[in-house]
């Protein structure tokens, strides 16, 4: 009898958590549908979803519901990642990018924000949460790769939508790996000590591959507009299906067009009536790396966990200690790993290089940071868009601006870090004084910023702000140099020259005309060093080696430096010369990116390149072109091969890690990588298994808006706006993007009404 008793009081906790659950998930259901009822979503010709609620919060418990709708594996994979949880779903592989983020992101501070934040706010979040859940239970066939439910505090992880909103300095996974590498904190750093004492050095730190960020932002003001209204060209460069284009309007005043980051419930990239914002990729030192003269503590320290010290104003403080917990899959089985991290009152302790500690102090996280993301969609002038600013949180972005009213505005950065410039911030510096912190942060009348020029235009292109606006622009030595380190490239160049033109009379269509400049601004650099190397071996009295290898070559060489010679430096679809230089500049970047100026250890893309052809040897130029002949040959029987036949862009698979495979249907592609100063930019790689290049990275979501009483916009997607490859809108605008052919944005209900194709309620 005692048996059975014990039986039921071990069984009747556990019955009555199982009731509770299922009380609180048929009241969730309940404000789901309550909610979604208050939401209707029109789709339309395009597939792009218009999301109109009554308030904000159901008009962004529509925008996650179709987001989920849209590509719910991408939605999944961005919050796995802002959790630290990659490895339990991608392996071991993944274990040092986990704590990487777990390491400078705490989810204990984001859940303490949520609680904090204001109700307004705290609506949002939770009509972002409960739209994805909603989702999944509407759609049981849908099986997450890891996260089942979703919480309300994860948005506050994950606080900036730009592709690249976590700033680590130049600190990398192989530095994490270094010190923290067999997975016990304190005894890892013991050996990196005994490391250097016995000679061995840390990996190499970072890598010089091509950067796969980036992005153009235009303004045109209406004194060179022909309709007199200001003009914005959003054109950001990012993984290609990295966000889709959306359209959200609430009866609380929200009516905003754009880019949305997958997983995110504001436009990052758009624009609403009254005015448009376009970001680029800041350069801006946000972050700085800290050197800590680490003590070990006697052992009465340690009984209190702290085993380690460090120097500060001439005391000794405590390094803290904090377990973080890793999981990672193993075949079937789920291992874990624990790391105990170290901290300093800058920030974790992430690297050991030369001897060296160092620590990071960044932000890459903060409510005001969504808050501003937020309140910018909601701007309904200059001044209050100017006021969002003043919130200084904006940590990874430059902004392009255009408005209703005739203005046009640029600013370089936004969360500015006030520092004593004795110090060089862009290396680690002191962290054993308090002359090395921050001191506030720099207002936005002190940034580098440019409102309404003389020229009539801005453009960024992740690039110099000092060329921002030709001759208009701000000039270098009147800010500390950690405000915009940004060097020029060759993107920035052409951006200036093509719109230096004595155009007056811009239109949307001329707009996207001059975002679509074919030129390859590098080439006009690299191309005649080439020529000029080959005349000059050709005619020169060469060593024997150099001469058997010219008459070996000397026919099919001569020609092609001749087709060279000829080119124009613009690409399209049919250009063999656009196949030989590009295919050929490859070979060139690691030597390039490799250059040293004296004196100017941060010398740009630009003044690189015009080093590295002032010291190349003309078989430095030479050899690699013939490599460039003779790979060509090899693989299609001839070096004459035009750009848009190896050039190609293909989307057969929804995986987020796209499949390639020359035996399915691709598109030929007459655009470039921005590493050339392409514009339009269109970065396609080699593949194992592939004789032709795919498109990877570049033009994503494209846009140009018209300002004034009534808006007009064109716009462009990759691909299209559906994740789901069985849908007509995963590739409906695959041709249309390989031509740059743009369609008319929907704005207006009317007009989105007369090219809907279905109308429905989210979980209908």
């Amino acid at each position: 009898m005692k048996k059975i008793i014990f039986i039921a009081f071990f069984f009747l906790p556990l019955f009555i958590l199982a009731q509770s659950q299922e009380v609180a998930q048929k009241a969730n259901i309940k404000r789901w549908t309550k909610q979604a009822r208050q939401v209707n979503i029109i789709r339309d010709n395009w597939g792009i979803p218009h999301i109109y609620g009554k308030t904000d919060a159901d008009a962004v418990f529509g925008l996650l519901y179709a987001q989920c709708e849209d590509d719910f594996k991408r939605v999944e994979m961005n919050y796995i990642e802002k959790l630290g949880r990659l490895s339990e779903v991608k392996g071991e592989a993944s274990l040092y990018d986990d704590l990487l983020i777990r390491m400078i992101i705490d989810s204990t501070d984001a859940i303490t924000d949520y609680k904090n934040a204001p109700q307004w706010l705290k609506k949002l979040l939770d009509a972002q949460a409960d739209a994805i859940n909603f989702y999944l239970y509407k759609h049981p066939e849908i099986k997450p790769a890891l996260l089942t439910h979703f919480e309300p505090w994860f948005q506050l992880l994950w606080t900036d939508g730009s592709i690249g909103a976590i700033n680590t300095a130049d600190l990398t996974t192989a530095d994490l790996k270094y010190v923290y590498g067999k997975g016990e904190g304190i005894g890892a750093i013991e050996k990196t000590i005994e490391n250097f004492k016995t000679g061995n050095r840390q990996p190499a730190t970072g890598n010089r591959d091509e950067i796969l960020t980036g992005s153009n932002g235009f303004a045109f003001a209406p004194c060179i507009t022909e309709s007199g209204k200001s003009i914005l060209y959003i054109n950001p460069h990012v993984t290609f299906y990295f966000r889709p284009e959306v359209h959200v309007v609430s009866e609380e005043g929200l009516n905003t067009y754009g880019a949305v980051t997958w997983g995110q419930f504001f436009v990052y990239q758009g624009f609403n009536e009254h005015c448009g914002w376009m970001h680029t990729s800041s350069y801006t030192d946000i972050a700085d790396t800290y050197i800590e003269k680490l003590t070990k503590t006697n052992d009465s320290h340690n009984r209190k966990g702290y085993p380690y010290t460090y120097e500060y104003d001439k005391t000794q403080k405590p390094v803290t200690q904090k377990t973080i917990t890793l999981r990672y899959k193993n075949g079937n089985k789920t291992e874990t790993k624990n790391i105990k991290a170290l901290y300093t009152q800058h920030g974790p302790i992430m690297a050991k290089r030369n001897g060296q500690w160092l620590s990071l102090k960044a932000n890459n996280r903060s409510m005001n940071g969504l808050i501003q993301c937020w309140q910018r969609t909601k701007a309904k002038s200059f001044a209050e868009y100017e006021k969002t600013m003043d919130l200084l949180a904006n940590t990874s972005n430059n902004t392009v601006y255009a408005d209703a009213e005739g203005n046009i505005a640029y600013w370089h950065g936004n969360f500015l870090p006030k520092r004593d410039t004795s110090f060089n911030f862009s290396k680690p510096v002191p962290g054993n004084t308090s002359a090395t912190e921050w001191r506030g942060l720099h207002p936005v009348s002190e940034s580098v910023h440019i409102y309404n020029p003389n020229n009539g235009w801005i453009q960024n292109c992740n690039s110099t702000p000092f060329t921002a606006a030709g001759s208009n622009s701000p000039k270098k030595e009147n800010y500390p140099k950690y405000m915009a380190p940004d060097g020029e490239n060759f993107r920035g160049i052409n951006a200036v020259k093509v719109l230096s033109r004595p155009e007056k009379k811009y239109t949307l269509d001329k707009v996207i005309a001059a975002g679509y400049d074919t030129n390859l601004a590098a080439f006009e650099v690299l191309v005649p060093a080439l020529v000029k190397s080959y005349q000059q071996l050709a005619l020169s009295n060469k060593s024997s080696q150099d001469s058997s290898k010219l008459k070996a070559q000397s026919s099919k060489l001569k020609e092609a430096i001749q087709v060279l010679k000829n080119w124009d430096f613009h690409c399209n679809e049919t250009s063999v010369p656009t196949t030989l230089a590009i295919e050929w500049g490859q070979r060139l970047l690691s030597a390039i990116q490799k250059v040293k100026i004296v004196d100017d250890e941060e010398a740009d893309q630009v003044e690189k390149t015009y080093a590295f052809i002032r010291t190349a040897q003309p078989n430095e130029l030479l050899q690699p072109f013939i490599e460039t002949l003779d790979d060509l040959e090899k693989k299609f029987g001839t070096w004459q091969v035009a750009w848009g036949e190896i050039n190609r862009y293909q989307r057969i698979s929804n995986d987020i890690d796209q499949k390639f495979d020359d035996n399915k249907p691709s598109l030929p592609v007459g655009f470039a990588s921005s590493t050339w100063g392409m514009l339009p930019s269109y970065t396609a790689r080699y593949f194992q298994g592939t004789k032709k290049r795919y498109g990877v990275n570049g033009n994503s979501f494209i846009c140009a808006v018209e300002f004034g009483a009534k808006i007009k916009a064109k716009s462009l997607l990759a691909g299209g706006e559906s994740g789901d490859i069985k849908s007509k809108h995963f590739s409906d605008q695959m041709k249309m993007y390989t031509q740059g052919q743009f369609k008319d944005v929907l704005f207006y209900k009317a007009d989105v009404l007369k090219n809907a194709q279905r109308n429905y309620h989210p979980g209908e």
